[in-house]
């Protein structure tokens, strides 16, 4: 094993589910929010069916080069109200994608896993009962205060089948969780229980975008998904308190859970046919805890932002061959501090810093105990309902990055167009340069109603 095949600063930041999703603003958690009108208004009537249809086409141009994505997207949502305290909302979103349906490109397992797929979205009952609420169902549960980061918003799975390149809201896959929420001033108490975890969404190896542990020098064998059983003691549950107080948004958390993230346990064959050893994986999910705290201050000519979360628990792959499951536990202190910008000529500028610390370090994981991370975001408005964006994510440790440009077009008030790239860069077993070769030209066309 060469000792120069290290992940990324943004590695380990995966590994502690924290993501930077481009352009997207994260959603506050707050009796507004819940229930989406004053309280005390009068009844209003149902809403009709929302959402949106999206055509997606990506060609990637590093080889081989080949169509990677011709996808068709239709998500619908419906919300309404039974009573002043009682209102729901269902939803539920469809893919079909021609480039895994006709293609001979991908394996067949891949091809059947994301040629079509059928997802449903938030679907709840929210139940208001003076100073408390409560939402039963499907639903997104967002802890997180930062703008595209993902630290401490650690109750939510994600779909991963395509890295982190998809907006936000597509990213996310509701939990199936009862919620409880007290407010009182400018404070705020929230109680989660999880019955029935949801887990990220890695797809089939041989996808471009399938996250393949360290590979084994005589080959490498990964196993179907280990996902834990649907019962009671598998159940994840959590506290959140916030309150704003002197301009201080500020938030504490504890959260318990059956990692939404897989470690790969591995097994390392011996045989007489291969000259080295094959590693065979399995993702599985540990039980971790986390603790965490979040905090937003207006400064004026600048919003502040940070998240800070301690988790313990979690597993990591090591590269030495003693060691019975290939994984150690690694407890990691994650941080990230951010600033955002509203500059002249409708220009918004986002920057932020952010860094992971391992206590009881192993270097056999092939990380610091300290990696580092940055990520700059320039948005701008070009007129004539164009827009330009770019985002650089950067490891700070070693040359490990990945940029995306667009341009964003709103033909009408709810067509818009999106053409962009992908670009990946780095050593073979970083987080971006593992992808190296998946550089993409996209584009994607969205009518909202």
């Amino acid at each position: 094993m060469r000792a120069d095949r290290r992940p990324t600063a943004l590695a380990v930041i995966l590994a502690a589910s924290s993501w930077i999703c481009p352009a997207s603003a994260q959603e506050t958690s707050s009796r507004d929010a819940l229930f989406d009108d004053q309280p005390g208004s009068a009844a209003l009537p149902e809403q009709g069916w929302k959402g949106f249809a999206q055509a997606e086409l990506a060609r990637t141009y590093a080889d081989p080069a080949h169509w990677s994505k011709a996808r068709l997207r239709l998500e619908l949502s419906r919300q309404g109200q039974i009573s002043e305290q009682v209102k729901w909302k269902i939803g539920g979103r469809f893919d079909y994608d021609a480039v895994y349906a006709r293609s001979g490109f991908y394996p067949e397992a891949v091809r059947k896993d994301q040629r079509a797929d059928f997802a449903l979205r938030e679907n709840y009952l929210d139940i208001s009962a003076g100073d408390w609420d409560f939402r039963l169902g499907r639903q997104h549960v967002v802890w997180g205060e930062m703008v595209g980061l993902f630290i401490a918003d650690v109750v939510s799975a994600k779909d991963l089948r395509e890295f982190l390149l998809p907006e936000f809201e597509v990213l996310r896959i509701p939990q199936w969780a009862a919620r409880a929420e007290y407010f009182k001033g400018d404070s705020h108490a929230e109680l989660l229980w999880i019955p029935a975890p949801s887990f990220d969404e890695i797809g089939k190896p041989g996808a471009d975008f399938y996250p393949t542990p360290i590979p084994g020098p005589g080959g490498t064998v990964i196993q179907d998904e280990n996902r834990p059983g649907r019962r009671l003691a598998n159940s994840n549950y959590g506290l959140r308190l916030s309150t704003l107080k002197s301009g201080w948004d500020v938030s504490g958390f504890y959260y318990h859970s059956l990692d939404a993230q897989a470690s790969f346990s591995r097994e390392v064959i011996n045989s007489i046919a291969a000259p080295s050893p094959i590693f065979v994986y399995q993702p599985r999910h540990e039980t971790i805890d986390q603790w965490g705290a979040t905090m937003t201050r207006d400064l004026d000519w600048a919003l502040l932002k940070g998240e800070a979360v301690y988790t313990e628990g979690r597993r990591f792959n090591v590269t030495r061959l003693s060691q019975p499951d290939g994984l150690v536990r690694q407890d990691t202190f994650d941080y990230a501090l951010g600033l955002d910008f509203s500059l002249p000529a409708e220009t918004r500028l986002n920057i932020q810093f952010f860094q992971r610390v391992t206590a009881g370090h192993d270097p056999d994981t092939l990380q610091d105990r300290h990696e580092s991370g940055a990520s700059l975001l320039v948005n701008k408005k070009l007129g004539q309902g164009l827009e330009g964006q770019a985002l650089l994510i950067s490891s700070l440790n070693r040359s490990d990055w990945l940029f995306r440009p667009r341009l964003a077009w709103s033909v009408q008030q709810n067509l818009r167009l999106l053409a962009g790239a992908d670009i990946f860069h780095g050593p073979a077993t970083g987080l971006f340069g593992r992808y190296d070769n998946k550089d993409r030209l996209y584009t994607e066309l969205r009518y909202s109603f």
